[in-house]
């Protein structure tokens, strides 16, 4: 009885955000690409057959929470560990009660482990036996991506899902269902919440939930009632609660204005880049927006023509994530006027769309058998010349021969790209 007071409490004193965490499918916000109807993830876990598997993506997303509703809606055990705070003994203990429970009575058991990137590599190998063996069932939350972070043992062994961040729809859902919720969310709280301020914070959340409900419950809790009790929450409070005020212009306008900066940049117009850069953050926008979009046209519209582009834009994102504003503004400045400055190339991404689009139509085509990987092949793959044995460059086929002699990347006549020679070129002149 004390542990079911004790639990209560805790989930009364839990963060709004951990409250409202939904324990059925049917009430899960977002990721719709996952758990559509009808897609591999709904139909595994309804049909209680969903393996080992990992969740990433950013945070507030519902990755734990998805793991919660799956281990709840089986008929196994499940156990949760934090890699943060859990070490080799506890991931052992989980193992021992598994193999136990399942020889006992053939209940199979979960392994919830949240922030799962952060196990070191004897941590990991621990539970690979286990994994393989069936005896538990390793279900892993991250925001790093697996394949980098993690063992390649352990990521061999599961199916991965990539999480995304919610829309601006997905967090308005999760809202509203707090504000009505007497039970788990604010609805005992008489609050009154405006379209204004829903749509600032579900703005300003950026893709995460639980930062969309962390704000909404500061603003409610901090908030004194009227004269007739009601919790009034406006734009101004909830710009507040966010520390980040609302965009001074309509959505309209701001697509138009990301818009003409966009267009500014590649059209080497420096004033009109920086004055429409300036626009924007005074609007209340992020300024890592306005970074990330100048770090995708120094790639787009500057490419090979000039690399050093790409270096100073993305310089000036580590300046902004580090500095912030004001004194963000004046890297990026610099970085937008080098941007614009420079000589235009869309040669990069006209090489990503052609090759994009002929590995569709061509992902099938035979690769040169003396390309092909030489480890764990019975016979002997022979025939690669080692371009180093012939002083760097060798002619050899590299593309499938059911390319031909196709081109996906042709350099520019501007900046250093008209200097550029490609040595299968250069080997046939």
């Amino acid at each position: 009885m004390r542990m079911d007071l004790f639990e209560a409490t805790r989930k009364t004193h839990a963060p709004l955000s951990e409250r409202m965490r939904c324990t059925a499918l049917k009430d899960f916000i977002g990721q719709k690409h996952l758990i559509g109807k009808g897609s591999l993830l709904t139909r595994a876990i309804e049909a209680d057959r969903l393996g080992s598997c990992i969740f990433y993506g950013p945070p507030g997303t519902g990755k734990t929470t998805l793991a919660n509703i799956i281990a709840e809606s089986t008929g196994a055990a499940y156990a949760y560990l934090n890699a943060v705070s859990s070490g080799v003994a506890d991931a052992k203990k989980v193992i021992d009660d598994a193999k136990n429970r399942l020889a006992l009575y053939g209940k199979h058991t979960y392994l919830l482990l949240d922030e799962c990137h952060r196990w070191s590599k004897a941590q990991s190998d621990c539970v690979l036996s286990a994994i393989e063996k069936g005896e538990i069932i390793f279900i892993g939350s991250t925001t790093e991506n697996p394949y980098v972070t993690m063992t390649k043992a352990i990521v061999s062994r599961c199916r991965i899902f990539e999480f995304k961040p919610l829309t601006q729809n997905d967090i308005k859902e999760g809202l509203y269902r707090a504000i009505k919720d007497e039970v788990k969310g604010l609805g005992l709280y008489n609050a009154k919440v405006t379209e204004e301020a829903i749509n600032h914070i579900s703005w300003m959340a950026n893709g995460d939930m639980r930062n969309a409900l962390n704000a909404l419950e500061l603003a409610v809790l901090t908030t004194a009632p009227d004269d007739q009790g009601v919790i009034n929450i406006d734009l101004k409070i909830a710009e507040e609660v966010s520390q980040r005020r609302a965009l001074s212009v309509d959505e309209s306008a701001y697509y138009d204005i990301i818009s003409a900066f966009c267009k500014s940049l590649r059209g080497s117009d420096p004033d009109a880049a920086v004055y429409y850069a300036m626009r924007l953050l005074n609007a209340g926008c992020d300024p890592l927006l306005v970074c990330r979009r100048l770090v995708v046209h120094s790639a787009e519209d500057v490419g090979i023509a000039d690399p050093q582009a790409l270096v100073i834009a993305m310089n000036a994102l580590h300046a902004m994530e580090k500095l912030g504003l004001p004194e963000g503004r004046i890297p990026l400045t610099e970085a937008i006027i080098y941007v614009c400055l420079a000589p235009k190339s869309n040669s990069v991404v006209n090489a990503l769309y052609a090759a994009d689009e002929a590995s569709k139509m061509a992902e099938d085509a035979t690769i040169p058998y003396y390309l092909r990987d030489a480890n764990f092949k019975v016979e002997k793959v022979t025939g690669y010349k080692y371009p180093h044995a012939y002083g760097g460059w060798v002619e050899q086929r590299y593309l499938p021969e059911a390319l031909g002699d196709v081109r996906f990347y042709v350099p520019s006549k501007n900046g250093r790209e008209k200097d550029v020679i490609i040595p299968k070129d250069k080997g046939t002149k």
